[in-house]
């Protein structure tokens, strides 16, 4: 037999835990006690009914009462007759289905054996009284009348469906109270704040060293850190911390991060909550959370409450659709706009709040004295991109291969999230060809695999349809290669990704501001796709649906939005505050409605009939280009090279033909010049 005595279970100290008895004992719940007193409320309700009665009918018992062995016999309400052995007979063989009763007295008290039902006492009665007439003197037993009311019964059947009736409404509430979490959450408490905690005692090891980039947010954020840390720095010069800052940016910028890397910096109480946190399916809930959260900011001042998604409970008020009623939404920011800049005042209470929807807010949270200032946390350049790679690259084992600067550049555009996701994706497809270290390629094909989706070679495509794809993306890639403001081609496969059929990767230039010029060039190349299945087949098909959805949008906006139009003029109908999404009539009249519509189709079908004399002219590339693109079903900026000559515009931010030959990423802001070719 196996020694157990190095078993866990039989350590000193009791095995796990260290508890006695090796195991961990369970925690004390109030509810056994209610459970406790319902099972012994039961168990006295199955003995008082005699749960070791034995049920006999009227002829075994005449039977046994004129063999002399009956002592006593008690009718019951008129309907049950107990029947009482003598002790002394309780050995017999004939009783032997009640041979478990040693005697007939349980704890102290005398008990029947058996018992039957009847359904007239006057009846039975006068049977009874037939029989024992018959029987000697010394063996006719005494009979008794009574009537006995079950208290415990009755009760246990009027309070049990009222304690399950509670029990289910006590489980409901504290469902709806975020049941059974930390801190006794339950209905009681359902207006506290759900505000994380992080003070001295708690560890934030996210400091401003894991934030790369952001170098002018940091500046600021930074102050705001410092003036808790050494008030008297600025109190001195008469001047005041800022009440609140706003975190303003595009998803995936580094905002919530920021905020982490502040709780990490300061040395003080840090309350982080969602927006979301503050809504509720109670009325008045969201406000008293919004009390509940600075009451506790107040008595841990100096301090920092950060408010992620401030958007849910701050959009501006009056655009509630139910017209008049009372929308806990706007009672939740009444109480937020009292608390942050109130009669009273929250002095040492800074507050952090993050948004990528700073156009849906309310004025009254934007103004000075609440928001003192907001903080813009944009896309991050190529530097920046740089210096975010480096530190995603971390705790991935690289090879020499790898050039940051390079895959700064070949992804415009690109959030910090996406990055980080792109670095991700490169060290699985390593892993997944079983390499040792991420290499360049790896890189290159998890931007692919990010942008245009899986590969899917083994997808069945008609030899018809595969030629239309190719004369499609080799339209795209001659003219973008021609003009001069086109973003340059960097790769063009015709393998399906995703829901696309062919895409095409470009390098765009990074610009703050667009000229008329460029965003023509980028139409006219962007229509050279159905330019070149019109010249080669006669006919076109619905590949081109991304391109003309683009198409249109850009055109529209230069007509209505820049005002590139000479019969619209210098007039913009942009709304950068939002207030026409809610409006039932366009800010122009039908007429102008009616100039714009012939201005964007003039301006559509002009650079449509560019492409096409462009492509006439250089058909001879066109038709060989498509051929190879056909026989490779990938091609690269040298193929162009070597077609077409090499651009006398150049690349943009030095960026050469032949280290643009990897695939590169295409732009992700509202120009990016991705052709998904999907079917409609």
């Amino acid at each position: 037999m196996a020694d157990n005595k190095n078993r866990p279970g039989n350590l000193p100290g009791g095995g796990p835990g260290n508890r006695p008895g090796g195991m961990n004992k369970p925690k004390f719940n109030s509810y056994w006690i209610i459970g406790i007193i319902l099972l012994v409320m039961i168990g006295i309700q199955l003995m008082s009914n005699g749960g070791n009665l034995k049920e006999i009918d009227s002829n075994r018992f005449f039977q046994i009462l004129k063999e002399g062995d009956i002592e006593k016999i008690v009718i019951v309400n008129k309907e049950k007759v107990e029947i009482y052995i003598k002790p002394d007979k309780l050995s017999d063989p004939a009783y032997e289905d009640v041979k478990s009763q040693k005697s007939n007295t349980v704890l102290g008290q005398t008990v029947p054996q058996y018992f039957f039902t009847i359904i007239s006492q006057d009846v039975f009665v006068e049977e009874l009284n037939r029989v024992m007439n018959g029987l000697p003197a010394g063996e006719r037993p005494t009979y008794t009348t009574v009537t006995r009311r079950n208290y415990l019964g009755e009760i246990m059947l009027w309070v049990l469906p009222f304690l399950l009736i509670l029990g289910i409404w006590i489980y409901m509430l504290r469902r709806m109270g975020g049941g059974g979490g930390a801190g006794g959450s339950n209905i009681f408490s359902v207006g506290k704040s759900k505000a994380q905690i992080f003070d001295k005692d708690t560890n934030v090891k996210v400091d401003f060293h894991d934030v790369a980039g952001l170098e002018e947010a940091k500046v600021e954020i930074r102050e705001i850190v410092d003036f808790l840390k050494n008030p008297k720095k600025y109190t001195e010069l008469g001047g005041k911390i800022p009440k609140g800052a706003l975190l303003v940016g595009p998803p995936g910028t580094g905002k919530t991060l920021l905020a982490k890397a502040v709780a990490g910096e300061a040395n003080v109480p840090f309350f982080s909550m969602s927006g979301s946190d503050f809504v509720e399916m109670f009325v008045g809930v969201g406000a008293s959370r919004v009390r509940d959260l600075f009451k506790q900011a107040k008595e841990k001042a100096p301090c920092i409450v950060f408010i992620d998604e401030i958007d849910a409970v701050g959009r501006a008020r009056g655009r509630n659709p139910n017209f008049g009623s009372n929308d806990e939404r706007e009672n939740t920011l009444n109480q937020l706009l009292t608390e942050m800049d109130g009669f009273s005042s929250n002095s040492g209470v800074i507050i952090l709040a993050a948004t990528n929807r700073a156009d849906v807010l309310d004025k009254a949270l934007l103004r000075a004295g609440r928001f003192d200032r907001q903080i813009h946390v944009e896309l991050p350049d190529l530097n920046e991109r740089k210096a975010i790679f480096e530190v995603h690259m971390k705790p991935i084992k690289i090879g020499k291969s790898v050039d940051v600067k390079f895959l700064a550049k070949q992804t415009p555009g690109f959030s910090g999230a996406d990055i980080a996701n792109v670095c991700n994706e490169a060290a699985l497809i390593a892993a997944r060809k079983n390499k040792k270290i991420v290499e360049k390629q790896d890189f290159l094909d998890a931007v692919d695999r990010i942008i245009g989706g899986l590969e899917k070679k083994n997808k069945i495509i008609k030899k018809e349809e595969k030629q239309t794809i190719a004369w499609h993306e080799a339209g795209h890639a001659t003219i973008s290669w021609l003009l001069e403001h086109a973003n340059p081609l960097v790769k063009v496969t015709i393998i399906p990704r995703g829901r696309a059929l062919g895409a095409a990767w470009y390098l765009p230039e990074e610009r703050q501001i667009t000229t008329t010029e460029q965003m023509l060039d980028e139409m006219c190349a962007t229509l050279g796709g159905r330019a070149s299945e019109e010249l080669t087949f006669n006919k076109i098909s619905t590949g081109a649906l991304n391109d003309l959805e683009r198409v249109t949008k850009q055109a529209f906006a230069m007509i209505s939005y820049f005002g590139m139009s000479d019969k619209i003029g210098n007039r913009s109908y942009y709304d950068s505050t939002g207030q026409q999404d809610f409006a039932f009539t366009k800010p122009y009249s039908e007429k102008t409605a009616e100039t714009i519509d012939e201005e964007v189709k003039t301006l559509i079908d002009e650079q449509y009939n560019r492409a096409k004399s462009i492509l006439r002219k250089h058909k001879k590339g066109l038709k060989e280009l498509a051929e190879i693109l056909l026989e490779k079903e990938v091609i690269f900026s040298d193929d162009l090279e070597k077609i077409f000559g090499e651009r006398p515009w150049g690349e943009p931010d030095g960026l050469s033909a032949a280290e643009a030959v990897p695939p590169a990423l295409p732009d992700k802001k509202e120009e990016k010049e991705q052709k998904d070719d999907s079917q409609a």
